[in-house]
């Protein structure tokens, strides 16, 4: 007799409404989002805001969650040209750009060189001399060479 029972309905609870974001708030964080306007305060005069009010409600997690909807959409939509450039990059006349543009590309795609330069990372002792200046002079088998 202990079947399974429906979660009881609360017929009272409050259903919230999305908060409401006005015109000259979005129109504040397209430009910023777009980058027609660089600071708070060249967003507030576009759309007709004041800094400290734009300012405000920029701090409210309704609006804090449109920007980031928006930079995130908007990151989404250009990171396919930025790739593309990236790529034409490789054709570069200019031997650092192009060696940048490669070891980005090839980072992108978690291929990297190693990290310890050219003579095998620290500790590592390549072909050529090693001439040390220590002040003590080295010993072999307890002899003073």
């Amino acid at each position: 007799m202990t079947a399974a029972l429906p979660a009881p309905v609360d017929k009272f609870a409050e259903k919230t409404q999305p908060k409401r974001i006005t015109k000259k708030i979005r129109a504040a964080v397209d430009a910023l989002v777009h980058g027609e306007a660089k600071t708070i305060t060249e967003a507030g005069e576009q759309a007709g805001l004041s800094r400290s009010h734009l300012s405000r409600e920029l701090g409210k997690p309704h609006i804090t969650a449109l920007l980031r909807h928006k930079v995130l959409r908007n990151l989404a939509i250009n990171s396919a040209k930025a790739g593309a450039i990236k790529v034409q990059l490789l054709d570069s006349a200019n031997e650092m750009v192009r060696d940048r543009a490669s070891r980005s590309i090839l980072g992108l795609a978690r291929i990297a060189p190693d990290a310890g330069g050219g003579n095998g990372g620290p500790g590592r002792r390549g072909a050529g001399w090693l001439i040390d200046l220590t002040d003590e002079p080295p010993q072999v088998a307890g002899l003073v060479i």
